[in-house]
């Protein structure tokens, strides 16, 4: 008997909970995921913020192909000149301030913020981590300890000493930062807390106070930066510099990549005292850099970020509705918010099972339905989106009921 792909994702590979979306996909192009029997799937979240240049982008497939040509993995990171990689990190350097001049390559986003507390550790001398409440960081064991939900980390315990958690966007928890914080981990747009901005005066108060106690400051991009808030990275809108910027997710055009970018000076410590403080196996693999530079350069020469603000105007404009609370958010970072998770989930299954649209809620914030679609998105597939939306919302909170099993992460 010859099993179905659905039968050996549920016989073979292992599953993160007990309610998996369960949608097969077999193809998928620009902003359109494509089922076995042909059905067309509108992305609304980009693989959670992952495919920023659509799926497939020819420019971007060209790319892979180019370095397949060439060759494969050759030797643990950075010991080979490899010109992609390297050609990579200097497009990379030329969107960052001046002094974040040097960038270290990783297979994730977890993966880098792992690489970048161990560098913090190892400049500063310090032990002291500290982050925000309802932040999300990562899976990994130094990720989750900073990730700012103890539901999520009861069951791994122990994990990283010395882990202090403060509120997002409160003045009066910065005093918490002392000389004893070797950094400060924060996502400049908070993700899965809902897609929360904060205020105008907070980071520069945040940049202001971690360097007169000489703690390093630690932006986590790996959702909000790439294109995705509307500029380059989200920390220009707010008028401050990271020590470490962390990235990942929409670099890579659907491969996967992430990077901790530093000083030279900073990065330097891993060095010495040992040697290979930190190392990684496929870390800025060339057939990644490969994507990821050829994604740089989409988004560049199509000048993705620029016209982010009125295409997330253009959803904002349209998605009104008694049942619509409030539409929070920075660019194409966007939560939808409803009265519960009981009114929002079956608006979800309705949209993905009879409109065709893929949305989802955040793991700390289940009133609200995510928002993240390519970057390319044109203004008749955010209107087609919009109107399904609309359509789903208005079955459901007329008395249409639910249609799907599928659970929900409460609070």
């Amino acid at each position: 008997m010859v099993l179905t792909p659905r039968q050996l994702f549920l016989r073979h590979q292992a599953q993160t909970s007990d309610f998996p979306l369960l949608l097969e996909i077999e193809r998928a192009e620009g902003v359109y995921m494509y089922g076995p029997d042909g059905r067309r799937y509108l992305d609304l979240i980009s693989g959670i913020g992952v495919s920023n240049v659509g799926h497939r982008h020819p420019r971007v497939l060209a790319g892979i192909q180019a370095q397949l040509d060439k060759y494969l993995h050759l030797m643990v990171y950075g010991e080979l000149v490899q010109a992609v990689p390297a050609q990579l990190a200097e497009a990379i350097h030329q969107t960052l301030p001046a002094q974040l001049d040097s960038v270290f390559f990783t297979n994730s986003g977890t993966e880098a913020i792992e690489g970048a507390l161990k560098l913090a550790k190892r400049h500063t001398g310090r032990t002291e981590l500290i982050s925000c409440l309802n932040a999300y960081h990562g899976s990994t064991h130094g990720a989750l300890s900073i990730t700012g939900s103890e539901g999520f980390k009861n069951s791994f315990r122990p994990l990283l000493p010395d882990v202090r958690h403060i509120r997002h966007n409160e003045l009066a928890d910065l005093a918490l930062i002392t000389e004893r914080t070797a950094a400060v981990v924060i996502e400049t747009v908070q993700g899965e807390a809902g897609v929360r901005v904060p205020s105008p005066g907070y980071l520069p108060a945040l940049r202001a106070r971690c360097s007169e106690v000489g703690a390093l400051l630690i932006l986590d991009e790996i959702q909000c930066g790439y294109g995705r808030t509307g500029t380059m990275w989200a920390f220009e809108q707010f008028g401050i510099e990271p020590d470490i910027l962390v990235c990942a997710k929409g670099m890579g055009g659907g491969m996967p990549i992430g990077a901790f970018i530093s000083s030279t000076e900073i990065m330097s410590g891993f060095k010495t005292n040992p040697i290979l403080g930190h190392c990684t196996t496929f870390g800025g693999h060339p057939v990644s850099c490969a994507a990821a530079l050829a994604t740089l350069q989409v988004m560049q020469d199509e000048r993705l970020a620029e016209g982010v603000a009125a295409k997330a105007e253009r959803f904002r404009a349209q998605l009104r509705h008694p049942a619509i609370r409030a539409v929070r958010g920075r660019g194409l970072m966007m939560a939808v918010e409803f009265d519960s998770f009981a009114v929002l989930k079956p608006i979800i299954d309705h949209a993905l099972e009879r409109e065709g649209i893929l949305t989802d809620w955040f793991l700390f914030c289940d009133n609200s339905l995510r928002l993240a679609p390519p970057l390319t998105i044109s203004e008749a597939e955010i209107d087609e989106a919009c109107a399904a939306l609309l359509r789903a919302i208005e079955h459901i909170t007329r008395g249409g009921g639910g249609i799907s099993d599928r659970a929900g992460q409460t609070n």
